[in-house]
């Protein structure tokens, strides 16, 4: 038999465990009220959860994340740190929330490099008139030891669709890609084949929100907008 005393802590416990979600929606409600009735662009947020810092909370519109107090009363656009771990959790949050499952990867509608062994994996998403994507090749052609999947998007303009669509209706389109980009030798080719690929990787580009290139997608899902160069590829290659 559970002695008296002990009996009213376990119930007080459970009555609390049961109260703790309870207040928690309450407050996300408040914040939600207050928030909707005083910022016209929150009227639909997409998600509120506490941080590890007491009184502050996250608020989510769609990959944006904002930071407020308990009432609503205050809004905060920044980066969140913790000193004691240093670490930026705002950066941490935003990577997570724009990070792509390397498995999403339709890798028929891409065309690979490989260098050295190939044991390592990423994703690019590049246009064949991208100043930035050209230097990154050159760069990337220094690392060793990585399989690179190309995803053409051809987004900045006529010229940049019909050299994706010679290079995609390429015999070798690796050798078509390495030679414009690395070599400044110009795809031939009508561009005549089945193009449905480059028109599947602009629609997931959309869908993502992949707006510039080269974009890269690493295995583990960690998304990098932009050019990088040796080292910093070959760090990242390294954490992941």
């Amino acid at each position: 038999m559970i002695p008296y005393p002990a009996l009213l802590l376990r119930r007080s416990l459970l009555a609390l465990a049961l109260l703790v979600p309870l207040l928690a929606g309450a407050q996300e409600d408040t914040i939600r009220k207050n928030l909707a009735e005083r910022v016209p662009m929150l009227q639909s947020i997409d998600e509120v959860r506490a941080t590890p810092m007491d009184g502050l909370y996250e608020v989510r519109v769609g990959k944006e994340v904002l930071y407020t107090d308990a009432e609503g009363n205050y809004l905060i656009q920044g980066q969140l740190f913790d000193t004691r771990a240093q670490k930026n959790l705002t950066q941490e949050r935003r990577d997570a929330l724009n990070a792509i499952a390397f498995d999403a990867l339709d890798l028929d509608n891409a065309f690979t490099l490989v260098y050295g062994e190939g044991t390592r994996q990423l994703a690019a998403f590049e246009d064949p008139n991208c100043p930035y994507c050209k230097r990154f090749e050159k760069d990337l052609s220094m690392v060793d030891d990585v399989t690179v999947h190309v995803f053409l998007i051809p987004i900045l303009g006529q010229d940049s669709v019909r050299k994706a669509e010679q290079i995609w209706c390429s015999d070798d389109r690796a050798q078509a890609w390495t030679d414009w980009m690395i070599d400044d030798v110009k795809p031939k080719g009508t561009g005549q084949c089945n193009t449905d690929a480059l028109k599947a990787n602009l629609a997931f580009a959309r869908e993502h929100g992949i707006t510039g290139t080269p974009t890269l997608i690493f295995e583990d899902g960690h998304r990098v907008p932009g050019a990088i160069d040796t080292a910093q590829i070959e760090e990242l290659l390294g954490q992941r």
